[in-house]
């Protein structure tokens, strides 16, 4: 059950003139818990308290008090509802004693006389309950050090019995002993299950005492952090602007859209962590023969080192892909590359550190409705067949990217046309107060369900498992396959003869009639003549022709050779070399591909435009 903060901020925005201080910022602080809020000056800390504390209400947004929006419009308002605050200055009446600190304006009376005797009865409790250590409570508290001074404001804070209190810069004035005697009294309040706000900028004395760190950058938040897992330099990153600059670095390396494909019916999420940004990518990449590949993969570590080595091994992903390798040799050469990549770094620094990625990798084919996937320390992926059941699929974990000499293992799987793939990082399932097994569990349930669109299901994930501030990088990609008609696809062996190359011509050009593309008949006649050549004369059968009609024409021929063709320019005395040139000139695209049994030539042609209407 989700725990209903005491105090929420929700998109609040304040503008001051031409001056915009506050846009869109978010804060949440519970029962028993220190918030520290931090930032460089001008950050927008100051203005934000302000709106809470009811002193300078906000342009925009909502102001919840135990789950309930509630109209903060003077300072009386916040602190009826149990909101205390503590201002730099401390406001205190050096002439007065700590009694009359304490209870100004808040006066015991008995028959209208000053009733002394309990009103420094409850001081005395209030202090010894704080462990206040002064002299004496009726000394004025200008003789007092800053430190006892600061702690004599938070005590007056506290005689109307508060829930939350608002510390704003509570040591700006004080020496290393006073501010530790402040940290102490802090811990105290967390003891006695107030919600603090400490609002500060040294953050050696934040994170010694605070439960989550938020910051603010140029009137926005930059990052929510929990102090016991978070670093130093992850929360400096965060107020400097690196944490903005990594997430644009990431932003910019990720898909900027997905391939025109027929294969797959794709969705896809990103959400950059709150608490510094990491090395989750995904990827939709087309490959020949209508298939296409589906990649999510980790970087670990955060900021910027994770963001480029991310889009390093992106784009070694996709040229490795273009080499139409299976999955498993393609983990293997990215492998290889992240291992470089660490000695690199090693050789740099002087520090011999494994870099470490995880990876997924799949190649779904709509002809043979297979999907043929591995991954390399990566979370298996969710199946969701056309009736709704989900379960994970078992695929061999294969070791983490980088620790190389292990071997990956490629596993295939017939999906039926319908079928939902679900790949994801680790940070929608792992989550610090919860068990992983629980959260794959509760992404087993969400994904679970017939009738689903990939975007309605990648919405039903998100609500489901997303924390309010995601601590790490979170990727998913939902991929619904489709399949191709017998329709589509046409295949015939061709006898090892070269005379056999006159029927494929007559069988080509009978296919194109039936599809309406008499318009490709005289290409791809010349182009299956020249495949069909090359293959009788330089490979070993059997030999076999595909015509795929899709978004494109296909055409394959594949042999049981090895060897592969290569495009040269013939010189006016060479017999043969032309043939390849002309496949290249008449085809959109063509290539090699290689398959456990066999070698693929194929050439790709672009469909003749239909007349409208």
């Amino acid at each position: 059950m989700t725990r209903i903060p005491l105090l929420a901020a929700r998109g609040i925005s304040k503008r001051f003139g031409a001056v915009q201080a506050l846009s869109d910022v978010d804060l949440e602080i519970n029962e028993g818990e220190v918030v520290a809020l931090v930032g460089d000056n001008g950050a927008g800390k100051s203005t934000l308290v302000k709106a809470i504390a009811g002193v300078s209400p906000p342009d925009s947004g909502v102001i919840e008090w135990e789950g309930e929006p509630v109209d903060l419009r003077r300072p009386v308002d916040a602190q009826n509802l149990g909101i205390a605050t503590v201002y730099q200055d401390l406001s205190l009446c050096d002439n007065l004693d700590t009694v009359g600190n304490l209870f100004l304006g808040r006066e015991l009376r008995r028959f209208g006389i000053l009733n002394e005797v309990e009103m420094e009865k409850r001081s005395r409790r209030l202090l010894n309950a704080l462990s206040i250590r002064i002299p004496s409570v009726r000394i004025p508290v200008g003789s007092l050090s800053g430190g006892q001074r600061q702690t004599i404001a938070i005590a007056r804070a506290l005689i109307a019995m508060p829930k939350v209190v608002i510390l704003d810069e509570p040591t700006a004035a004080l020496g290393v002993g006073q501010t530790a005697l402040f940290l102490e009294l802090v811990e105290r309040l967390r003891e006695q299950r107030l919600g603090v706000l400490l609002v500060g900028h040294d953050l050696e004395n934040v994170l010694a005492v605070a439960d989550r760190v938020a910051v603010l950058r140029l009137g926005r938040n930059s990052g929510f952090f929990e102090t016991k897992y978070a670093t130093h330099e992850q929360i400096v990153s965060a107020i400097t602007g690196d944490h903005t600059m990594a997430v644009t670095l990431q932003q910019s390396l990720l898909p900027r859209g997905l391939p025109e494909q027929n294969a797959l019916d794709v969705a896809y999420r990103y959400l950059p962590a709150q608490a510094g940004v990491g090395g989750d990518w995904f990827d939709v990449i087309s490959l020949p023969g209508t298939r296409v590949a589906l990649v999510v993969g980790d970087i670990v570590g955060h900021g910027l080192h994770a963001a480029a080595t991310m889009g390093r091994l992106r784009t070694a992903v996709h040229n490795f892909s273009m080499l139409d390798l299976p999955p498993d040799d393609l983990l293997a050469h990215l492998d290889e590359l992240v291992g470089r990549i660490d000695k690199d770094e090693a050789a740099a620094s002087g520090q011999a550190s494994i870099a470490g990625a995880t990876c997924l990798y799949a190649i779904y084919d709509p002809v043979s409705r297979c999907c043929d996937l591995a991954r390399a320390g990566h979370l298996p992926p969710v199946l969701v067949q056309p009736d709704g059941t989900a379960e994970y699929l078992d695929l061999p974990a294969g070791p983490p990217l980088g620790l190389g000499g292990l071997p990956f293992e490629t596993v295939q799987r017939q999906l039926p046309e319908g079928s939902q793939l679900v790949f994801y990082t680790n940070g929608l399932v792992e989550d610090r107060t919860r068990d992983i097994d629980l959260g794959l569990e509760l992404l087993r349930s969400a994904v679970a369900g017939s009738g689903r669109t990939p975007e309605q299901t990648c919405d039903v994930v998100l609500d489901a498992l997303l924390p309010a501030y995601p601590k790490d990088d979170v990727a998913l990609l939902v991929a619904r396959t489709r399949a191709l008609t017998d329709q589509q696809v046409a295949q015939w062996e061709v006898p090892f003869d070269p005379a056999a190359v006159a029927g494929s011509r007559a069988a080509a050009e009978r296919q194109l009639a039936e599809w309406g593309l008499d318009e490709l008949v005289f290409t791809t006649e010349l182009i299956l003549s020249e495949l069909i050549t090359n293959a009788i004369r330089y490979g070993t059968g059997p030999i076999q022709v595909r015509l795929i009609r899709d978004s494109s024409l296909i055409c394959e021929v594949s042999d049981t050779s090895s060897t592969s063709p290569h495009l040269r320019y013939a010189a006016t005395t060479d017999e043969g070399g032309r043939g390849l040139f002309l496949v290249a000139q008449l085809a959109e695209h063509w290539g090699t591909r290689y398959t456990p049994t066999c070698k693929i030539i194929w050439a790709e042609q672009r469909l003749p435009k239909m007349p409208a209407g």
